[in-house]
């Protein structure tokens, strides 16, 4: 099996052989006889071996390592050797002089063997700069799927420091509904191990994951405040980066419970429309003379905006206002269709 290198090769190979055929075309075919001169295929066949050696020999050893005086320097040698090249070894061999009578002029010999090695070593040049640019896209993609798992494996453990903390607090007073925040801690666990694995899923299954995980932190509340949630999705036929919106419920929640004993106003609305724009506000109460400074900068906000400029370029918009002991998270995101 071939390797992507031995491929790469072959098709520029490929695609560099049909592009000298097209320049000996232009350059040998007579347009009154239809005919091509052995001569013609000589001295094309000198002229291409010229440009593979710029190509391959010169432009990588020093244009590429901009040694730009010795390059140019090396050009005009090279040219100069190819005029005397045609000039008097060619010319005289191949077609007795009789070219060479015609065209004796250096200048003119240099300038119309000039254009032909030109197109040829730029076809090189041309490519190698798509592969290059071909390279660091690759290289990009790897880098933000690196630093996108790096981010997922930061949402696990900084989810189940906080909510274990709760649930054992809970344990230990005998709670009637720490049954009841497992359940839905194992829902929300299995969310997570099973379904995240993949840098989108389907919004079905995240607006599910998100009304678990809304119901398991509004049993913590208790009688201490109120929790609404709402959601209207005209289509599911969508995908979602997972636990991007849940970043923010999360925060909502901390946020309202370390800064109120009482009062607590939490409200999570949703709406997706058919064409795939997602419209979702978090509300949230806090008063402003507890200290929630540290909060506002945990890990959680800054993944969700890590992870939404590396999975949404361009294509989402967030805004986040603290006003009237009311923190707001107004996010809008393009959702791409699900895949077939």
């Amino acid at each position: 099996m071939k390797t992507l290198l031995q491929k790469t090769r072959f098709k520029e190979f490929l695609y560099q052989s049909i592009f000298f055929v097209i320049l000996f075309l232009m350059y040998a075919l007579n347009k009154h006889e239809m005919k091509v001169y052995m001569y013609d295929i000589a001295f094309f066949g000198f002229y291409a071996l010229t440009a593979l050696f710029i190509s391959y020999v010169l432009v990588p050893r020093f244009f590429y390592t901009k040694k730009m005086l010795t390059f140019w320097l090396l050009i005009i040698m090279v040219l100069l050797g190819v005029y005397f090249m045609e000039e008097y070894v060619l010319e005289p061999v191949l077609v007795g002089g009789h070219r060479g009578a015609i065209i004796s002029n250096v200048f003119y010999t240099i300038l119309s063997i000039f254009p032909f090695l030109f197109m040829m070593v730029s076809f090189k040049m041309a490519w190698d700069a798509i592969q290059k640019q071909q390279e660091l896209e690759s290289l990009q993609l790897a880098v933000n799927e690196s630093e996108l798992r790096f981010l997922k494996s930061q949402i696990n453990p900084h989810f189940l420091f906080n909510n274990l903390n709760n649930l054992y607090s809970y344990a230990i007073e005998n709670s009637p509904k720490t049954p009841s925040i497992i359940l839905e801690l194992s829902s929300v666990i299995r969310y997570m191990l099973y379904d995240c694995k993949e840098n989108f899923v389907p919004l079905s299954k995240e607006i599910k994951h998100l009304e678990d995980f809304t119901a398991l932190n509004e049993l913590q509340i208790e009688n201490r405040g109120v929790v609404n949630f709402s959601s209207a999705i005209a289509s599911d036929n969508f995908v979602i980066a997972p636990l991007i919106l849940t970043m923010f419920v999360e925060n909502a929640f901390k946020h309202s419970t370390a800064s109120q004993g009482d009062n607590i106003t939490i409200d999570i609305d949703i709406k997706v429309k058919d064409d795939g724009a997602l419209y979702f506000n978090c509300t949230n109460s806090f008063l402003a003379t507890s200290n929630n400074e540290k909060l506002s900068k945990g890990i959680g906000l800054e993944n969700v905006r890590k992870r939404l400029e590396l999975l949404y370029p361009d294509q989402y918009e967030l805004n986040i206002n603290d006003e009237d002991s009311l923190y707001k998270i107004q996010l809008f995101i393009k959702l791409t269709k699900v895949k077939n």
